[in-house]
């Protein structure tokens, strides 16, 4: 078994209601690139954004995570099946899945394991597609306080793992052959309240409150909210994602 690190399932409801929805249009050519479109496993699938927009392209969906917290508080869809397993052991057929995918997640796993897994359900020609994003952007004067926050505030307290987050996969064994892809982002409509919320999700805000016992996000709020204007104004914001792409 994995030495599975959960730092989601004590927020899990929040992680449901927060995180943002991946675009439409990656699903499509992932599911374009694929031979056969009857089986695709989503792995580590959190609150199941990826395998509600993979759901319209297969006719069976597998949706894992290692967390049982997380699969409760999943949205139901008839095409999709959730289970609690580990990345390294789904309890897959071999050879039974035409794409694989991984969203924000690749980075917690023991890769070696789970390759040989992959290697073992992907069928033949099968598709493996991880993904993920970093830190967003903010526009104008926002963005420097809001990096601060990023690298400094809460910097400490990201796991070590983040790093492979903020090096956009580069760095991460990747031993399938290898295709490019287009360039795809996040695009959310969002309240400074919104923004808060989700913020409230990352990892490293809870390891900060749990240690310091208090919660940084009011702060922050207060340094953005002059550049943001009305809180209550929904502004546009977007997460550059990367991808490593590959087939069996």
């Amino acid at each position: 078994m994995s030495t599975f690190k959960d730092h989601f399932s004590s927020a899990s409801d929040r992680y449901a209601a927060y995180r943002p929805d991946y675009p439409a249009a990656l699903f499509a050519w992932l599911a374009g690139l694929c031979t056969e479109r009857d089986t695709a496993w989503d792995c580590a699938t959190g609150s199941g954004q990826a395998a509600l927009g993979l759901a319209p392209h297969f006719r069976h969906v597998v949706a894992t995570d290692a967390s049982a917290e997380q699969i409760r508080h999943i949205q139901s869809h008839p095409a999709i099946d959730y289970r609690v397993a580990p990345a390294e052991a789904s309890g897959l057929a071999d050879r039974s899945i035409d794409l694989v995918t991984v969203a924000q997640a690749a980075h917690w796993f023991d890769l070696p394991r789970f390759y040989a897994e992959v290697m073992r359900v992907l069928k033949p020609g099968g598709l493996i597609a991880l993904w993920g994003y970093g830190r967003m952007v903010l526009p104008g004067k926002m963005d420097a306080p809001f990096q601060r926050f990023y690298a400094e505030t809460v910097g400490p307290y990201w796991p070590p793992e983040r790093a492979l987050i903020d090096d956009a996969y580069r760095s991460l064994d990747f031993p399938f052959a290898e295709i490019e892809a287009p360039a795809f982002h996040i695009e959310v409509e969002w309240t400074l309240p919104r923004l808060m919320d989700y913020l409230s999700t990352w990892s490293a805000v809870k390891r900060f409150q749990a240690t310091q016992e208090h919660n940084p996000l009011p702060a922050l709020m207060a340094e953005l909210q002059p550049g943001w204007g009305n809180p209550e104004t929904a502004r546009k914001l977007q997460w550059p994602l990367f991808l490593r792409v590959g087939r069996r």
